[in-house]
């Protein structure tokens, strides 16, 4: 097993304040691995990243919201994202939740899925096939209608080749559907790349959103990622409502050392080309998809 690299120790905050209620809608926690073991077989272990740097990374960048994604890592042991909803939640408004792995919907019983529920999780993910989780149509079958049972949205990590050929899975589900990382559009091929012409088809259904992120992987260039900027623009004019941001820290599997997330959001600053659009992308945007309580905010 490779030794990815750790995320920057040394976050800085973006050149632009962000707005209030800001949210990463995709992070993840790792470890310490004495107290949460990786699952047998998993295809990558990373260094410790725990809920508590997590809060001090989102207190340096303005970040008040935010959405724990299970890791492959611990498949469907979700007691690293359940304690970290705990931690970071406390006694007041539920400003993080969590999407589930769905190898939870096939190996877990209803009274687990409901605690999972009661935390604050609220969609699964369906990952990509190298990551050693994967699903026979029957399973298939089996986990997206506990998804609708429960009211969850469905989450898909493209892979590297894009997300285009993975949709036929997913394409004609009336749950909300999330594709991560910008479809893994290839920001070179422009609106010639199936991917980018896959998400512009589905986004025409009303469910379908996408995640702003995994620009330091997408690029050809390298920072400041300067090619990666068309193709994120491209999915915002097309569907403003239906965007969110994650950071993806602690960027599971990097070969090349991760980016700092102050820039990051320097680059994001750059994809939303008004103060309005960077708001909605940032708070409005998942307030409505992830379901945060906007009445328990104006109560606190």
């Amino acid at each position: 097993m490779p030794d990815y690299l750790p995320f920057d120790p040394h976050p800085r905050a973006p050149a632009q304040a962000l707005p209030p209620l800001a949210c990463d809608s995709q992070f993840h926690v790792f470890g310490p691995a004495e107290r949460y073991p990786v699952r047998p077989g998993a295809a990558y272990e990373m260094p410790t990243a725990t809920w508590q740097v997590a809060q001090r990374l989102h207190a340096t960048l303005g970040i008040q919201r935010g959405v724990i994604v299970q890791a492959t890592t611990y498949g469907a042991d979700h007691q690293v994202v359940l304690d970290a909803l705990a931690g970071l939640n406390g006694d007041g408004p539920r400003r993080y939740m969590g999407c589930a792995n769905a190898a939870v919907l096939i190996e877990r019983d209803d009274a687990y899925l409901q605690q999972l529920h009661e935390a604050g999780v609220r969609g699964a993910r369906f990952t990509r096939g190298g990551l050693g989780i994967s699903f026979g149509p029957a399973e298939m079958d089996r986990a997206l209608g506990r998804v609708r049972e429960l009211g969850w949205y469905v989450k898909v990590q493209p892979e590297p080749k894009g997300v285009a050929e993975q949709m036929t899975a997913f394409a004609h589900l009336d749950v909300p559907v999330l594709v991560d990382h910008m479809g893994r559009a290839d920001p070179a091929a422009g609106e010639t790349d199936a991917s980018l012409r896959c998400l512009l088809e589905l986004f025409q259904r009303g469910n379908f959103w996408v995640m702003l992120s995994l620009s330091e992987k997408l690029s050809h260039t390298g920072e400041p990622w300067d090619d990666v900027v068309p193709l994120a623009r491209r999915l915002i004019d097309a569907a403003p409502d239906r965007c969110v941001w994650g950071s993806d820290w602690p960027h599971p599997i990097s070969l090349k050392q991760p980016p700092n997330e102050g820039a990051l959001l320097d680059l994001f600053a750059r994809f939303a080309p008004d103060e309005a659009t960077l708001r909605r992308i940032l708070v409005d945007n998942p307030a409505a998809f992830f379901g945060f309580d906007v009445h328990a905010e104006v109560a606190a």
